[in-house]
């Protein structure tokens, strides 16, 4: 948490990129000791041939979307908003209150 690619953590409501998973992973803190992170694999792009990993929206940071497959999905829990009958993998976090976040499954 003290990187400065990690900076924007340190404020509810941020979110950053790590590495991991299978297209990368994002981080977004929802609240003071609550952090999600999500795959950035779409789950609509059952072949995997999106090169594109998910990305936020420019209007609405709390919206990932998925541009090969027009799909969209919630940052906040990960449920699908929009073409994709499933919601994006979810990894376990554990912060130590401090500086440090795991990330695992």
């Amino acid at each position: 948490m003290t990187l400065p690619s990690y900076s924007a953590l340190n404020g509810v409501g941020g979110y950053a990129f790590v590495n991991g998973g299978s297209k990368g992973i994002i981080v977004y803190r929802r609240g003071i000791d609550d952090f999600v992170a999500f795959d950035r694999h779409s789950p609509a792009d059952i072949a995997g041939s999106c090169a594109q990993p998910l990305t936020p929206d420019d209007d609405n940071f709390l919206v990932l979307i998925d541009s090969c497959n027009n799909a969209s999905f919630s940052l906040y829990d990960g449920s699908p908003i929009s073409n994709s009958d499933f919601g994006l993998r979810m990894y376990a976090t554990a912060w130590n209150g401090n500086e440090s976040l795991r990330i695992f499954n």
